[in-house]
Parts: structure tokens; sequence; C-alpha cells
């Protein structure tokens, strides 16, 4: 036993007896949250001819259906994703002389994600031929909303759209849909007409 003690094994024992605690004290990282695979359906358009005084093309994997709350207008309609689990809330206003209130009111709408938002984006458009003039607001960040548009014809019709979903805001998990989302709202707005 003594040869034991002075020989190399024992410290070769002591040392892997004590690997294991030693390995054992360092601090664990746990991985971070992974995100689904999200399969995008291929991009394919129908024309929206409803009732009310537009028209326009919205995504074939989309549903529209009219809006049912309470407070809602004859043509208010919802542009649902269910797959993504998100709508375009879709109003319309006839214009009485008050557009400029109603623009003020669209832009404080937009604005007040500021307090989520890292950044907001504003894209003009403006089609004279078809009398269809108006503003997309790219909202970046964990905001309710992450696009909204207006359209208008300056002097009788006023559209304006907001994209959410119904998920707590997360831009990391939901960027690559808002990306796909947001080319069939450019869309949508790069196809509507009034009637």
């Amino acid at each position: 036993m003594n040869n034991f003690f002075k020989s190399g094994n024992f410290l070769a024992f002591i040392v892997i007896l004590l690997l294991p605690i030693t390995g054992c004290r360092r601090k664990y990282t746990p991985r971070p949250h992974g995100y689904f695979r999200i399969a995008f359906p291929e991009k394919k358009y129908i024309s929206y001819q409803g009732p009310c005084p537009y028209t326009f093309e919205y995504p074939a994997y989309a549903i529209i259906k009219k809006d049912e709350e309470p407070e809602a207008e004859p043509c208010w309609i919802n542009i649902e994703f269910p797959q993504f689990h998100g709508e375009i809330h879709f109003t319309y206003k006839e214009i009485k002389n008050n557009l400029g209130q109603i623009l003020e009111d669209t832009y404080s709408l937009a604005y007040k994600h500021t307090v989520k938002a890292d950044a907001i984006r504003e894209r003009a458009f403006m089609w004279k031929n078809k009398h269809v003039y108006g503003i997309m607001y790219d909202i970046q960040g964990n905001a309710a909303s992450n696009v909204q548009f207006f359209l208008t014809d300056s002097t009788r019709h006023y559209v304006r759209g907001a994209l959410y979903f119904d998920i707590e805001p997360d831009k990391d998990s939901l960027a690559p849909v808002i990306r796909f989302v947001r080319k069939d709202i450019i869309h949508l707005i790069e196809t509507f007409s009034w009637k």
C-alpha cells in the first residue's frame, strides 16, 4: 500500500477523482429559444369585388370577412391570414370636408406605436390616373401593428389598413411573416382602385 502512495498512481487517482467535481462548477448557459420554420404559401392573388366603392387584389391564402364589431361601419372588412394568426383591419370612410382631420387621426394612430417601435418608415404611393394617393407606415420593432397604410382619392373616399397578429409582439419571431405579408399589402395597394 505504501508503494501506491509513493508512486504516481495515487496522484493520478486524486486527479481523476477531482476532475468531475471541478467540471460541475462551470456555469451552464442554456441555448436560446429557437423558432419554428414557417412554410410560406405560393403568391397568388384574387380580385376583391365587394359592394363597397373600392376594389383590389388580395392573397389567395387569405380570407375576407365583414367586420362584425358593434362599432363597425358597412364597408369595414378584415383580411385574415389564418395560418399566421394575423389580419388586416380594413376600414372605409366617406370624406365630408374632413380629410384633414382624417389624415391627422391616421398619423396619430400610426405614431402612437413609437413607444415600442425602433423606427417608423413612410412610403408614399401616388397614381394620378386612378386617383389613388396614400402612405404606408412600416413600423419596426415590437409594436402591436407593424404595417399600416391609408389610401384616398382626396375628395370623396378614404380607406385605412392595419396589420395585427393574435400573438404577443416579438420582432424576431414575427419578422419573416411580416416581410411576407408586407409584400401582399404592397400588392393590394398597387392594385387598388376606386369604383
